[in-house]
């Protein structure tokens, strides 16, 4: 990567959900930083389909229009994140490669990711998206504080 590019986050639904929901926090900066364009947002459909499945089950529980505002601010996120979108993997592939992570639920996640090739996989799921799985797939995966420790002792370095 050139210093003029932006690094590729590819999010796993756990980032972006609590992004959403929160109203600060390491998830919301991820966000932060791609609708301000200094980073780019990967959003694999499969990604985007457990997010949109998990606002909806948080919004049954508000009122219509706290329900509303929340979609209407997911909208929102979208359209200032501008996210490179990354089809779901066929079928076939999916149970191909099921021996990549233990949970069958994330082999599309990390398929969709494999795909990408993004600078950084970021997701809180450390049970199921393991250094191993890192060592497997050749993906850079962290949280979100990881990614940020990183890329600021990273910057610290480069300028000292």
């Amino acid at each position: 990567m050139s210093r003029t590019d932006k690094l590729r986050l590819f999010t796993d639904s756990n980032v972006v959900t609590a992004g959403v929901l929160s109203a600060w926090g390491l998830d919301k900066a991820i966000l932060s930083l791609c609708a301000a364009g200094i980073c780019k947002l990967i959003l694999a459909d499969a990604v985007r389909a457990e997010v949109e499945q998990n606002l909806l089950l948080h919004a049954q529980g508000l009122s219509d229009h706290a329900a509303a505002r929340l979609l209407e601010d997911y909208d929102h996120t979208l359209r200032l994140c501008a996210p490179e979108a990354v089809p779901f993997p066929h079928p076939s592939r999916i149970a191909a490669n099921r021996h990549l992570i233990r949970h069958a639920a994330d082999v599309p996640i990390l398929l969709s990711a494999l795909d990408s090739r993004p600078d950084w996989v970021l997701t809180n799921n450390v049970k199921h998206f393991t250094p191993e799985v890192a060592a497997r797939s050749g993906l850079r995966i962290a949280t979100p504080a990881e990614f940020f420790r990183r890329v600021v002792w990273k910057k610290r370095a480069q300028t000292d």
